[in-house]
């Protein structure tokens, strides 16, 4: 969500765009409540909302109102293909409205609690305070809390962490990477990540203060596996992941005991990383340890969608 308000308050330094946003849906349909895309004048878009024959017809309408001005509600019934209906919010957006943006990313990137307030018939605010769920009020407006990013710590600069990096930022994570070897931690390798050749223990200070934190250990070797880990058990984790075969695992874990770890700090550690996929490639791997992260994130289930769906028929 951080990068899609970044092309926002980027779009309305030039331009006015429209922001189109789901704010209720019923049956089956491609976008969630909250689902939002926008629409520049010079006819690109950002986003989606679900895709298919809706957001075309959405698009549609977002340019009618870039030239009319006047904000709107649009109702889309995909009874015919997904078997539901939609209701989108449109509003014209310009650059009145870049401190609203400025103040979305700072919350977003710093993990305060916040929430949007869109009423129907006034410009759009936000307040200091979170709620559950995106949603219409009975007081005529739509309010939706804002999801800060995660961080997510990758400590291991070969080509394994360079694709996971470049992932994990797609997935919305606020990535750092950890090597100590500078000819690894390149901005070049890493345009989107901060990159680090300090201690684990300095890495963690740095930190960004999500409320969920995240490291996936790709280093070249038990002795770095080890060192790591002693400070991440210690420290608040949402999530440690290792890579390596079972063995190797197992030496690793015999260390940590040595040092003083309980199995039940060890049982905090996904090993082998990622989701089974059948992975095998540096990129395919990446994937797989991506995977495992949104998974974790967003209490998902390691199946096929078509398994997925075959439970709920």
């Amino acid at each position: 969500m951080s990068n899609f308000y970044r092309q926002i308050a980027s779009e309305l330094t030039k331009q006015p765009i429209v922001l189109a946003t789901v704010i209720q849906t019923s049956g089956s349909v491609p976008g969630r409540v909250g689902s939002k895309m926008f629409v520049c004048t010079n006819k690109q878009s950002v986003g989606t909302i679900g895709g298919g024959i809706g957001e075309a017809q959405i698009y549609a309408k977002a340019l009618q109102t870039l030239t009319s001005g006047i904000n709107s509600f649009v109702d889309i019934n995909l009874s015919e293909t997904c078997g539901g209906q939609m209701r989108i919010w449109l509003e014209r957006w310009d650059k009145k409205l870049l401190p609203l943006v400025q103040q979305i990313l700072m919350a977003l990137e710093t993990g305060n609690p916040a929430t949007i307030v869109t009423p129907f018939d006034q410009v759009p605010y936000l307040i200091p305070e979170s709620v559950n769920t995106p949603q219409l009020t009975t007081l005529g407006c739509f309010i939706e809390p804002l999801e800060s990013m995660p961080s997510l710590l990758i400590v291991g600069a070969g080509q394994i962490g360079v694709l996971l990096a470049q992932m994990a930022h797609l997935a919305e994570f606020q990535v750092m990477v950890l090597d100590d070897r500078p000819e690894l931690t390149l901005p070049a390798r890493f345009p989107h990540a901060i990159c680090l050749t300090t201690s684990i223990e300095s890495a963690l200070q740095a930190l960004p203060q999500a409320r969920s934190r995240y490291a996936a250990l790709i280093t070249r070797g038990i002795e770095q596996d080890v060192a790591t880990l002693r400070s991440l058990l210690t420290y608040s984790m949402q999530y440690i992941g290792m890579i390596g075969s079972r063995n190797r695992s197992q030496q690793v874990f015999q260390a940590l005991m040595q040092h003083g770890h309980n199995m039940n700090q060890l049982a905090t550690i996904h090993t082998p990383i990622g989701i089974e996929i059948g992975a095998q490639t540096p990129a395919e791997i990446a994937v797989s340890i991506c995977a495992e992260l949104i998974q974790i994130r967003r209490s998902g289930k390691a199946q096929t969608l078509r398994e997925a769906k075959l439970m709920l028929d």
